[in-house]
């Protein structure tokens, strides 16, 4: 398995696969997940001819279970180094959920020509937990009670968010499909419980304001409408106003893990905007 260190010394584990001379597809998964996240994603890229990379964040998947570094500003740093690492140039950043933050913080802080484009899907950004700016946004409670759950009953509560709300499978006359709540739970699983319970707080209260204001490449922002996990109305909606040169689509019905619930409505769109 590919990896390198960080400069703390904790292990990151990558994919990077296709030809190194194409112009590189960087995905970064959003909480509590891994790489693996983006299979669909990357095979469809991969067949359109880029080089693709994904990495496990710091704690999560394969990557080192460090008890330090669980925040935005340092899992940018990562990707820095991943960058440096690999000597990626003009890639296009493509962020989901948790990993939407992730994005935003390394994009507003990269080396000149490293980064061509962005993309934002389910994103957290600009801010999740709810302020007096925020009204919009979830109180801080339900990011307590999350914490809680993980703690009580970690695999319990990691079969019930894709059994239920992440995928939409609880809505009427949805068809749950157990092999992609089964993949869901062994992503979660194979992370560490510390980790993941410090990143709750780096998702929820990090305010990537002025990450956004400073982006100036062309961005691409993605949301489902029926988004249970990451309210539209204040994240998508104000960071589309937020980034300089963005798009926002929104896609009616479609749930927060649209990425897999629906790759062949979304993959379309990102090749196109890659594409520019």
């Amino acid at each position: 398995m590919a990896s390198f260190r960080t400069g703390d010394g904790t292990e990151i584990f990558y994919k990077d696969w296709g030809p190194k001379a194409a112009q590189p597809i960087v995905f970064h998964h959003g909480w509590p997940l891994s790489a693996d996240d983006w299979d669909n994603q990357m095979m469809f890229f991969l067949s359109h001819g880029y080089r693709v990379i994904a990495h496990d964040r710091r704690g999560h998947g394969r990557s080192a279970q460090t008890d330090v570094g669980n925040d935005m500003d340092t899992y940018a740093a990562d990707m820095v180094a991943l960058a440096d690492a690999l000597d990626l140039r003009n890639a296009v950043h493509i962020g989901h959920s948790a990993g939407g933050g992730e994005v935003a913080r390394y994009v507003a802080r990269a080396k000149p020509d490293r980064v061509a484009r962005m993309v934002l899907i389910s994103a957290v950004t600009p801010r999740m937990i709810r302020t007096e700016s925020n009204a919009g946004a979830l109180p801080k409670e339900v990011f307590d009670g999350f914490r809680a759950s993980l703690v009580a009953n970690r695999a319990q509560f990691y079969w019930d968010i894709p059994a239920g709300p992440f995928f939409g499978f609880n809505r009427t006359g949805a068809k749950a499909s157990e092999g992609i709540i089964q993949n869901w739970w062994r992503q979660a699983m194979m992370g560490s419980i510390k980790a993941q319970y410090d990143c709750i707080k780096a998702m929820s209260e990090t305010d990537f304001t002025q990450d956004l204001k400073s982006i100036g490449q062309p961005t691409l922002i993605l949301h489902g409408d029926d988004d249970q996990i990451v309210p539209i109305s204040a994240t998508s909606v104000v960071a589309a106003k937020l980034v300089r040169d963005a798009r926002l689509k929104v896609y009616p019905g479609l749930p927060h893990g649209m990425c897999t619930t629906h790759p062949d409505t979304v993959n379309p769109d990102l090749l196109a905007f890659v594409k520019g």
